[in-house]
This record gives C-alpha cells, structure tokens and sequence, in this order.
C-alpha cells in the first residue's frame, strides 16, 4: 500500500511543470534549430537577430598607444615648422637650383649603370657559383669574398690610383708583343670610371649571394619533375626557377638598389659632382650648412620612395601563384574606403 502510493506521488511530481518562467517561443525554435528536430515534426522557425543591437569592440590600449604617437607626431612637426634654424626658405631656395640638380642627375646616372652593371655580373657569378666546375666556384666564392670584405671608400681609392700601379692598360696577345689597345691608364681611369667601377664591383660581390640565395629557394623537386616531363634547360630556367626565385630575390635587391642611391654619396672623396660632393661646394662657399644638408637629404627620400612604389608593383606582378590573391594597390584601397562609407552612410541616412 505504501509503495504503491510512492509510486503515485512520484509519477505526478513528474509531471508537474519546472519551476521558473516559461521559455520564449523564439528561444525553443532557437533551441530546436541548433540542436536535434523536434519530436513532434513541426518545421524550424528561423531566429530573427534584426532587434539585436551591435556593439564594436573596445580597444582602450590601441587608442591610448595611437594617441602617444599623435602626440609625438604632432610635437616633431610643430618643431620643424616653428624653428627658424632649419631655414626652410634656404633649402626651398636651393632646392631646384640648377647645379643642385645637375649633381641629382649626375647621382642617378652612376646608380643606374653602377646597378645594372652590377646585378648582370652579380648574376654570372651566381651561376658560377652553383655550377659543377671547381674552377668557376672558386672564382666566384674569391671575388665575392675580397670585395665583401674590404671597405667602398678603400676600392674607390684603389680604383681611382690604378695608374700608380700600371702605367698602361693594354689589350693584345698574352705573352707576346702584339698590342691591339694601349692606352694611359690616368687617361682611361677618370673619377667618372673609378666610381663606376668601384660601385659595380662592389655591387655584384653582393647580387651575386642575393640572387644565389634566390635560386636555391626554389624547390628541387619542381626542376625534377621539369626535366622529367622533358622541358629544355633554357625553359626550366626562365618560366620555372626564376619567377619562383624573383619573389625571395627583390626585397633584398631592392634594398642593395637603394642602399646603392645612398651609397653614391661616398664618390665625393673622389671630387665627382654626384648630388653630395655639388651640396659640400655650396655650404662651403655659403656657410648654411644645415639647409644644405638637407636638400640633398629631401632628395635622396624623393628618390627611394620613388624606387619604393616600383619595388611594391614589381613584387605585386611576381606574387602572382604564391597568394590566393594579388594584394590591393594604394588606389584600390582607397577607393574600397571611400565605397564602404559610402555605403555606410546611405545606410544611416535611411534608418
């Protein structure tokens, strides 16, 4: 009798609904649709998120870092503008002033040829270096050694006093009198030669390694499975190895290319008109050598910003096939801000 009357009490306690307010309507679709189908086979409904509000995220510390750097910003541009030492009407005086600009041009002319010179010899040395001849290793691996070890000012020098060692440069038959070139080596090695020379020499010891590193960056595999399938040597090289190389070769290259602008600036000791020696002249004889200083410090910022933008263009075309998707130019990416506010703001304008 009593057991059955526990059983009872049981059965209607179970029954009785859960203490606590009944659950929402939206809250049990919600709960149907995430989980298992209701027993019953009633169809899903749809939970409707319009009445939720959005909240940005906070980020306290990224405006109170942004807000430092403001500061300092606004702090450095405040003590360019407002101190009358840095003589800005002096430097926009000289600034496109005719021999400022012949020695600018003078600057650009030796870091093109000193650059082109440099990384197609750079490249051969390269290709010496990774062939199987011990003789042309052993060359490559010298130059790249002696002229990586000695200082640019020091070549410079050597370069431009080579006629203290050889009188005469000449070109003929080796160990017989047959000459079909002689020429003064003073003659033939003017200050114009002797930065050339010292700047590409210098510049390939270090293309060489650059575009060296690049090739072998490259997967082996890919160059077995070329030669496999029976592609030419030429064509494994040019289509396969050095579009794949050039994406870990140009970060570096451009930064020889650039360091090469700067590095321009040391022909001075040799009394060349490039950009730096044409600026000496001028404090030299007027005395403001602050403002001249930076003339040729604004225009070496205008040329490697310039060789910037290239760098960013050229790497964007060779990473073609290494990202899903090519990165948007500055223009695209404006243009994708300016479309999302716009849109933004139609929106805020019709709630």
């Amino acid at each position: 009798m009593s057991s059955a009357a526990t059983t009872a009490a049981q059965s209607t306690k179970s029954a009785q609904p859960a203490a606590g307010p009944a659950p929402d309507a939206t809250e049990a679709a919600a709960s149907g649709a995430g989980g298992a189908p209701p027993e019953d086979g009633t169809p899903r409904v749809a939970t409707d998120y319009s009445a939720y509000r959005v909240v940005a995220a906070k980020h306290p510390w990224r405006w109170v870092g942004t807000a430092v750097v403001a500061l300092g910003v606004l702090g450095v541009a405040l003590s360019l503008a407002t101190n009358p030492r840095w003589e800005w009407g002096v430097v926009a005086q000289w600034f496109t002033a005719q021999s400022v600009i012949n020695g600018l041009i003078e600057t650009l002319k030796l870091t093109a040829i000193s650059g082109i010179l440099g990384f197609v010899l750079g490249f051969i040395l390269a290709l010496m270096r990774l062939s199987a001849s011990p003789l042309l290793v052993s060359v490559s691996w010298t130059f790249s050694w002696i002229f990586r070890s000695t200082p640019l000012l020091v070549q410079m020098l050597l370069w431009y006093n080579l006629g203290y060692l050889y009188e005469k440069i000449s070109l003929g038959i080796p160990f017989t009198d047959v000459r079909f070139f002689e020429v003064q080596t003073t003659t033939l090695i003017s200050q114009f030669a002797a930065a050339v020379l010292g700047l590409t020499l210098n510049q390939a010891a270090y293309s060489a390694e650059i575009i060296r590193g690049g090739i072998l960056s490259v997967d082996q595999g890919q160059l077995e499975a070329a030669t496999a399938l029976g592609i030419p040597a030429w064509r494994r090289s040019t289509r396969i190895v050095l579009p794949q190389a050039m994406r870990a070769i140009l970060p570096t290259a451009f930064n020889e290319i650039i360091g090469l602008v700067k590095g321009t600036s040391i022909v001075y000791v040799l009394a060349y008109s490039e950009l730096f020696y044409t600026v000496q002249v001028i404090y030299n004889r007027t005395q403001q050598v602050l403002p001249l200083l930076l003339v040729a410090t604004l225009w070496y910022v205008v040329i490697t910003s310039v060789l910037s933008v290239f760098q960013y263009y050229i790497e964007r075309h060779y990473s073609k096939g290494a990202v899903r998707s090519l990165p948007l130019t500055p223009l695209q990416k404006a243009r994708k801000f300016f479309a999302t506010h716009a849109v933004a703001n139609n929106r805020a304008r019709s709630l």
